[in-house]
């Protein structure tokens, strides 16, 4: 059964970021947007896709059910592909029909990706019985590993379709883009075809809406009780009168973990920038890099079994919010090598001045090309000077520089060791602070930080107007802050056990338990006395 599912998260994680890889560039080349609002849309696509999965979650808990959402979104998800490759095709209209293709195309994608996003290793673990704990955990393991296989593959064959291939004379952006389309209408083929085989569960209720109408109604029970109101320990305990003491006492926990999330869109702010502002950086060194799907893949087994170890074994405690704290400096140090990348790039920019050529004759002449932004072309420019003598001058559009491209290594490898120390041990810490019911609203919550990093850097690209390597030495300040501020705030958290609190009221609920069968007795034992005696017949 698992093999339907994993394969279908294959083939959409391959199709959303095949498309991705090459998004940036062809906002660049093709639809001739300049660097500013190229990385501004990019980003307002990527918060879409995050801020979409609580509306799926919605969709799938309160009315369709998982299996019929991850359904019919995965068809959303196909038009938008379709959509957005048809767009890419020079014949279709002009400029401006390629630019409305385009972003219906990415609004549908965005909606389909992110409404499947939190159900489909949702679906996956429904197919497990509870006591199949390790047969759970091996799926969950093979079902991340083939979204890093999706991603690796995809970041590197689309630039090659794209840059290699050609097509309507220049890069092949439509098959580019159709490609992960095709791999779309694989996913949603194969996780049909497993229809029959899956275990299907009935939508039993938003446990998210639950929790918004719980905080909702101990605020408006708060606000209407008078001022001399006996006062309650939390805030939340207003709403005693019409939820459960459990439901209140989860809300309080989850709360406590959503409140060391505000800190945490600025590192995404700074990730997701590899596709962006990092491209366009590797492109004026005229190549394509997507090295971070690499490095994911090796860092975090070496993490795992060799520097978490070995940082054990000098007795240094690292807690998860200390590794999350230490990641968020590391992506702050892979901007500063950024920076010096930037800086380079910068100085190594030159022009090329031809000696002037005599002509008898008296002409100007210029030879224009269409050129591609972050490729060098050489625009000869003929000029009359004076009555016998023509100055040839060559002109570039975009410099050329001498930068290789291994310069951008350190700051993949900082950046890369950065998510392994703050994503994954982040989602880990989510999981282990979060009652069971919990789980997805504290998942919601950590979907929507990285949201709100896309749209720090939305506002930062068309707002601040800054110099590369200024905007570079933004972030990282700002990163380096916010970390301190997150350090400061796990100093004082203290970790919880959920499993404590089950057993907490459970142990309530068998003492409630066995009051109710003692006064029950209690009672059969007085009815038993009022009862006269029977009349011998």
């Amino acid at each position: 059964i698992i093999a339907f599912i994993v394969v279908n998260e294959f083939c959409e994680r391959f199709s959303y970021y095949g498309m991705k890889a090459v998004l940036t560039l062809y906002f660049i080349r093709y639809l001739h947007w300049n660097e500013n609002l190229s990385t501004a849309v990019y980003h307002a696509f990527s918060g879409l896709c995050y801020f979409t999965p609580i509306l799926g979650a919605i969709i799938a808990d309160s009315w369709l059910g998982k299996f019929k959402t991850i359904i019919y979104l995965s068809i959303v998800y196909v038009i938008g592909h379709v959509i957005k490759s048809v767009g890419a095709i020079p014949d279709v209209g002009d400029s401006t029909t390629h630019v409305a293709l385009s972003v219906l195309g990415l609004v549908l994608i965005a909606f389909g990706t992110g409404g499947i996003k939190p159900c489909v290793a949702a679906f996956g673990g429904d197919q497990f019985e509870e006591e199949h704990i390790d047969e759970r955990r091996k799926f969950f393991s093979i079902f991340y590993m083939s979204i890093n296989a999706g991603s690796v593959l995809s970041t590197i064959i689309t630039p090659i379709l794209r840059g290699d291939v050609q097509c309507f004379g220049g890069d092949c952006y439509a098959l580019a883009f159709g490609v992960p389309a095709a791999l779309m209408v694989v996913a949603l083929v194969v996780f049909i075809a497993g229809s029959g085989l899956y275990e299907k569960t009935p939508p039993q209720g938003n446990v998210l809406l639950n929790v918004c109408k719980c905080i909702g109604f101990a605020i408006s029970n708060r606000w209407k009780r008078p001022r001399n109101s006996p006062k309650r320990q939390h805030w939340l305990d207003w709403a005693e009168e019409k939820y459960s003491k459990r439901l209140i006492q989860e809300i309080k926990m989850v709360l406590r973990v959503l409140l060391l999330y505000i800190p945490l869109p600025m590192f995404w702010a700074l990730f997701d920038q590899q596709g962006s502002r990092w491209t366009l950086q590797a492109t004026r060194m005229n190549m394509d890099f997507m090295l971070n799907a690499l490095l994911i893949l090796v860092f975090v087994p070496i993490f795992d079994m060799g520097v978490y170890p070995l940082v054990g074994l000098c007795r240094i405690k690292l807690t998860p919010l200390r590794k999350m704290a230490t990641g968020m400096i590391l992506a702050a140090l892979a901007f500063c090598a950024a920076t010096v990348v930037e800086v380079n790039v910068v100085v190594s920019k030159s022009s090329e001045l031809y000696s002037p050529i005599t002509a008898r004759d008296h002409f100007c002449w210029w030879k224009s090309a269409k050129s591609d932004p972050g490729v060098a072309h050489h625009l000869p420019v003929f000029s009359l000077q004076d009555s016998e003598q023509l100055t040839w001058r060559k002109t570039v559009d975009v410099q050329p520089n001498n930068v290789h491209i291994a310069w951008q290594v350190p700051q993949y490898v900082l950046i890369t060791a950065g998510e392994v120390m703050f994503s994954i041990t982040g989602l880990e810490f989510s999981y282990s602070q979060a009652p069971a019911s919990m789980k997805s609203v504290l998942q919601a919550g950590w979907l929507l930080t990285v949201a709100f990093g896309n749209v720090i850097v939305l506002i930062v690209a068309e707002g601040a107007g800054l110099e590369q390597w200024t905007e570079f030495v933004l972030f990282a300040a700002l990163l380096v802050g916010v970390s301190i501020i997150f350090s400061i705030m796990a100093y004082f958290y203290t970790y919880v056990d959920p499993d404590q609190l089950d057993k907490e009221f459970r142990d309530e609920n068998k003492d409630n338990m066995d009051d109710l069968k003692k006064d029950k007795k209690e009672q059969e034992s007085m009815g038993m006395k009022d009862v006269p005696k029977q009349t011998k017949i």
